[in-house]
């Protein structure tokens, strides 16, 4: 396994060429994959990387890609959109084949399953020296195929694999048989947040000032689980009459929820305000901060949690074990399990001195452990490491 190789000295004076490929910019930037792969290029010290990023998908009319690709055109990151409206259109990846080839692009780092493939695919046939595959949220539930791709594609064709929790790699080489070497341990890791405003993200939600407020921010995804979080605070509510619920962003499952949320009768409880940009703002309006996912790799949103200072309860899933610690950082449940998720959350709002105990030792840990300029130092030696094998 490769954890983060030694510095390599570059094969020639010229910056290395860096191209990421995503999915999507999309509806509130896109999910984790993107985010993360936008955070990494803006962070690539520019004096020994070119980047740029292809996008796959063209833009949805309303979203926020033109505030996103201005901001990385700003911070000198190239930015490409494909045309690709179905799974299997071809032609639309041949600008980005000529792009590769034309510009000699060095390094070629595709994020989540889709990508991953057609990056080891297309990486192949441009001679692009080095590929990596990045794999964000491992699961494959109902995709009889994903396995045998990982394993005889991606794993075969790329340079390497990263994987961002110790879960994935062990279920990557036990389940999927890929074997360990071609395997990178590279966890996730954030900008520190600045202090947040919850005052006034309370009074512009209409929350009173000392109502107990529990609440999430992801995209509105199955995967998420954000019914259970209803259902359990269908339950809290009881022994807490004042409780509100705050689920920010957007996505396919919103019209679910707001059906539950309808059925159960907490339209006064619950608020979904949508995608917003201000989450310093929210996560500090929070008294406990909720991940109710069904999986996950290592989630951006529980490292934002953690460095807020908040308390939380989290879903014993993934990587999350391996970033939270159960009594310590915050406390985990077993996912699909409303009542347990219910009664943690019901504990720490009646103890808020040991949940600002756990907030503090949380936050403490997301800023020595998981910061992004140190995930960013061990990418850009593997780029170096990766390139200079191949040159």
């Amino acid at each position: 396994m490769i954890t983060g190789a030694p510095p390599a000295t570059p094969s020639s004076e010229r910056r290395l060429k860096v191209a990421a490929l995503v999915r999507e910019i999309g509806l509130g930037g896109g999910g984790g994959a993107e985010r993360v792969a936008r955070d990494q290029l803006v962070e690539l010290d520019p004096n020994r990387f070119e980047r740029v990023l292809f996008v796959s998908r063209p833009p949805e009319p309303g979203d926020r890609s033109g505030e996103i690709v201005a901001d990385l055109r700003r911070r000198g990151v190239g930015v490409h959109f494909l045309k690709r409206r179905f799974k299997y259109d071809l032609f639309a990846w041949w600008p980005m084949f000529q792009g590769l080839r034309r510009e000699r692009i060095d390094v070629l780092h595709a994020h989540s399953f889709g990508q991953n493939a057609w990056a080891s695919v297309i990486g192949r046939l441009t001679s692009v020296p080095a590929v990596i595959a990045h794999e964000h949220n491992w699961a494959f539930t109902g995709r009889a195929l994903r396995p045998v791709i990982d394993r005889e594609l991606i794993a075969r064709w790329a340079s390497a694999m990263i994987v961002v929790s110790q879960e994935a790699r062990r279920r990557m080489i036990e389940v999927e048989g890929i074997a360990p070497e071609r395997l990178v341990l590279l966890p996730n890791g954030i900008r520190e947040l600045p202090p947040g405003d919850g005052g006034a993200v309370r009074t512009e939600l209409g929350i009173g000032r000392d109502d107990p407020v529990i609440g999430t921010v992801c995209i509105l995804r199955a995967e998420k689980a954000i019914d259970l979080l209803v259902r359990a605070a269908a339950r809290t509510v009881t022994d807490f009459p004042r409780l509100r619920v705050l689920i920010v962003g957007e996505g396919e499952e919103r019209a679910r929820v707001e059906a539950l949320v309808e059925q159960l009768g907490l339209e006064d409880r619950v608020l979904l305000p949508g995608a917003r940009t201000d989450v310093p703002d929210v996560l500090a309006a929070l008294d406990v901060a909720v991940l109710s996912s069904d999986y996950e790799g290592i989630p951006l949103s529980i490292l934002e949690f953690m460095d807020a200072g908040k308390p939380i309860v989290a879903t014993r899933v993934g990587g999350i074990p391996e970033v939270i610690e159960d009594g310590a950082h915050g406390v985990l449940v077993p996912p699909r399990n409303e009542a347990a998720l219910a009664a943690a959350i019901g504990d720490l709002l009646r103890d808020p001195d040991a949940a600002r105990e756990m907030g503090a030792r949380a936050r403490d840990r997301c800023r020595r452990e998981f910061s992004l300029d140190r995930t960013v130092e061990r990418l850009e030696q593997l780029y170096e490491r990766l390139h200079s094998m191949r040159c």
